[in-house]
């Protein structure tokens, strides 16, 4: 008679491919471009999500991208208050 209350153990199977001939495992699931993310395999906790951030902080990206972002809203700025039919004149002094 079994114990039903004893819990079983998994058991594992490690299988290597007979004719494979690459680096590391065949069938891990990877994007090619992960090695060059900064947000993949992070590792969960407050900690180390902060840490994160700040190692992005540190590292420059476009130089032109502040300037394109601020074009970008000041278009959608304008659109927005053309749609409302916003009276721009309020600005300006008579």
């Amino acid at each position: 008679m079994r114990n039903f209350l004893k819990l079983r153990k998994n058991r594992s199977y490690n299988y290597s491919p007979r004719y494979y001939k690459g680096e590391g495992n065949p069938y891990k699931i990877e994007h090619k471009l992960d090695k060059f993310r900064s947000t993949a395999h992070t590792q969960r906790g407050l900690k180390n999500k902060v840490s994160s951030a700040v190692d992005d902080l540190k590292t420059e990206g476009d130089k032109n991208l502040k300037l394109r972002f601020l074009v970008i809203v000041a278009i959608l700025i304008l659109l927005f208050l053309y749609i409302i039919d916003f009276d721009l004149s309020i600005f300006l002094n008579p």
